[in-house]
This record gives structure tokens, sequence and C-alpha cells, in this order.
């Protein structure tokens, strides 16, 4: 997965305003066998994208021209069902860096945490009303400021407090993975092993 870093990011906004979205319609089973991360942007809603002729669905939003951005805004309870990792990397690989949803499956929320994609969580009313302005107009943009952890729809001016665990707030922020942050801190973990070695034969 690339490691690009997350800081601030002004976007317009792909809405996909339906609930319980599970990790088998964001990428069905049969093209996990890949063994490369990269590729599965491909086949990201795939059965949704495409008719079972092959022919693109003109119908769903991915296919829709109007609507482009970095941001993935769904409905409620996105990314339940199995825990595959691969759902992560097909909207990752699509292009989104940030999913926002006023309620996420946890496990599907550390994988995006750990593979360099922001979830966002939101009020419902604010979901809504955000999902209803980009449908009337395409060209609505959000910002989303890491940092601050704030969320702002820039048409309305109307801002929220989103959550992070800290420790990968500084992954994201420096495009850091767990082995990255490990090999950061090496001198610090050999030196805190030579000193319990110390303390242990003292």
């Amino acid at each position: 997965m690339p490691k690009v870093k997350f800081d601030i990011l002004e976007s317009t906004c792909v809405p996909l305003p339906f609930e319980n979205i599970d990790t088998d319609q964001i990428i069905p089973a049969r093209f996990l066998s890949a063994i490369s991360r990269q590729g599965f942007g491909d086949n990201l809603f795939r059965d949704w994208r495409y008719t079972k002729t092959g022919e693109k669905n003109k119908e769903f939003v991915l296919n829709n021209p109007k609507y482009t951005g970095e941001v993935l805004v769904a409905g409620k309870n996105f990314g339940s069902g199995s825990s595959r990792e691969h759902a992560v990397w097909a909207i990752f690989d699509y292009g989104f860096r940030a999913v926002v949803s006023s309620f996420f499956a946890d496990i599907f929320k550390n994988n995006a945490l750990n593979n360099g994609l922001l979830p966002i969580v939101i009020p419902d009313e604010l979901l809504i009303k955000l999902q209803s302005l980009i449908l009337n107009n395409p060209d609505t943009k959000v910002k989303i400021d890491l940092e601050k952890q704030i969320f702002t729809i820039l048409s309305t001016g109307e801002s929220v407090k989103f959550a992070i665990n800290p420790y990968k707030k500084e992954c994201l922020l420096k495009g850091l993975d767990d082995i990255d942050f490990l090999l950061g801190i090496k001198n610090l973990i050999t030196s805190f092993e030579n000193k319990k070695t110390f303390q242990n034969e003292s």
C-alpha cells in the first residue's frame, strides 16, 4: 500500500447513501486471490458497477462522471461483514483517502487506519444533510483537517470534531505503517531492552 502522509484534504465527494454496506459488496470474494494490494480498485463495488454481462451500470454513482473526489460519503454501518482487509485496499486503490459515515464496523475501521484510509464518523443528521448536498450539487466540497480532527462542509461552514486513536493519527500524519513506526523508535526500544537486561543482571 502506498505510504502517503495525510494532513489537510479538501475535496469533492462521491455519495453512496446506502446503509449496511458490507465488505462483500465493497469487494466480492471472488476477487480476493490476488497477492498484490494493487489493482483491487478495478473491482471496487464490482457487482454494482457492472451488469452480469460486464457492461457498466450507468445508474451506479462510480460510473457517473458528475461525482468525483477523494472522499466517499456512505450510509450508516459501513464495512460490516467479513474482516477482509481487501475491502480497504480496494477503496484506497480506487483513489479515496477518506470514508465518511455515521458508523463503521470496528474491524473495517481498524483495517482502514492500518492502511492509510481515514474513516470519519459524523452525526446521522449531518451525514444525511451532506449526502443531500452532494446529490444536488456534485461540486460540494469538504475539508478534513486531521491534525485538528475537524471535518467541515465548506459550502455551509458546518464543522464537527471527529475522534481518532492518537497512535493511528500520528501514523497517518507521517505516512507510516506499524513497522515504520517501530523502526522509527528502534533506538528507544533498544535502550529500554538494554536497561531492563542490566537491571535483571544487577
